[in-house]
């Protein structure tokens, strides 16, 4: 089976990420085109072997990716083409439609009940995306709340398929060594108690709320902001307001390992930290959460359909907080008063292993396959 993933850009982002350390475990021959932004992980997929073309798009309307993207399509041969990412599965839908392709997956990441990808859901956005959704065969979400999202939005159930987003769970076993070693190289005290954060910096994650809660803390605890994005020196800003800029620690984004593994060193980064607290309000699955879990850490979070999806007793260690700086302060303040528990990953983390999620896409893959002879070609569209 040969596939196409399209997607919007590949820098430093959770998506992004996710799609690298997917292809890794696909039993399939993939190949990725980026309309914008070829970083970091397209470096990564490279050097994983994967080819990856830049198609150069200047913006959301330039038009003329469109006949670029249809031929690169038609030439490639592909069997199936799968999107991510807004911008991606407008473009590599339609494109896939023109170049004669009918097996088209599409992977619903960041959509969230007031916005995706950090654009607002107006009327307009919510009709162009249905209707590009038309154009493909199933629709992927994260999880099964974007699942009930998608349904409410008016796609119909039965092109919806859940594969949730997956993680390496030996990468992420906790290692004392490895936490001594990480604490040492980024100037962190053994005996400091250290909040991480792990995302894009920019407004919808809301670290500014973990900056503030920082400043109820007694002066041993440190803040571990793992991630790149826009609201880097607003960040700064603000721990120098609450006065704790000495006590914050921003890694910005960070290359592969040498070895190649994919994306940031997030392994090493969360073995270091004590406590994993994500305060954004509105997520599509809650990767960082997993992560967290995954590495041995009790969990706050504002936000996580992957945890909320799954019982309770599967994740004993994580915990519901509300957004904001006194509710996070206090919450962080009892996990601290509690001491160190055990670091091994509770059964939410293992339910989420990558392998599990690469199986259940080729049955999507193979369902789309199927179904390609026998649903007609959309009205108005032509694989001439």
């Amino acid at each position: 089976m040969k596939v196409l993933h399209v997607i919007t850009g590949l820098g430093v982002g959770g998506a992004e990420q996710q799609l690298r350390l997917l292809l890794r475990h696909l039993p399939a021959r993939c190949e990725v085109v980026t309309l914008t932004h070829p970083g970091p992980v397209a470096d990564g997929l490279r050097a994983d072997g994967v080819p990856v073309v830049h198609l150069g798009m200047t913006g959301n309307r330039d038009l003329s990716a469109l006949p670029r993207l249809t031929r690169l399509v038609r030439a490639g041969r592909y069997d199936l083409v799968h999107t991510h990412l807004y911008r991606a599965c407008l473009y590599g839908r339609l494109a896939a439609r023109l170049a004669g392709v009918r097996a088209v997956v599409a992977t619903e990441h960041s959509l969230g009940e007031t916005q995706t990808e950090g654009r607002p859901l107006t009327a307009g956005v919510r009709a162009l995306y249905l209707a590009g959704e038309r154009l493909g065969s199933t629709t992927v979400a994260v999880s099964p709340t974007v699942a009930a999202r998608l349904r409410r939005w008016g796609v119909p159930a039965s092109r919806i398929e859940v594969v949730p987003n997956g993680i390496d769970l030996a990468r992420f076993r906790f290692d004392p060594v490895r936490r001594h070693r990480t604490r040492r190289r980024l100037g962190l005290p053994d005996d400091a108690f250290v909040v991480g954060g792990i995302g894009r910096l920019v407004p919808g994650k809301r670290f500014d709320v973990l900056v503030r809660a920082l400043a109820r803390l007694p002066g041993d605890c440190r803040l571990l902001l793992v991630g790149g994005g826009p609201d880097e020196h607003v960040l700064r800003r603000e721990a120098r307001r609450a006065g704790v800029a000495d006590r914050v620690l921003l890694t910005g984004e960070r290359p592969g390992l040498p070895d190649g593994s994919p994306g940031p060193d997030l392994p090493s980064l969360a073995c270091a930290m004590d406590v994993l607290a994500s305060p954004s309000p509105e997520e599509a699955f809650g990767l960082a959460a997993v992560e967290g879990l995954a590495s041995g850490l009790p969990v706050l979070y504002a936000a996580c359909p992957a945890l909320e999806d799954l019982p309770p007793h599967t994740a004993p260690a994580a915990r519901r907080v509300p957004c904001g700086d006194e509710e996070f302060g206090r919450a962080l303040a009892e996990v601290r008063a509690a001491g160190p528990g055990p670091r091994t990953a509770p059964e939410a983390a293992r339910h989420y292993c990558i392998t599990r999620s690469a199986a259940r896409l080729m049955d999507v893959y193979a369902t789309a396959l199927a179904r390609q002879s026998l649903s007609p070609a959309p009205q108005g569209v032509s694989s001439a």
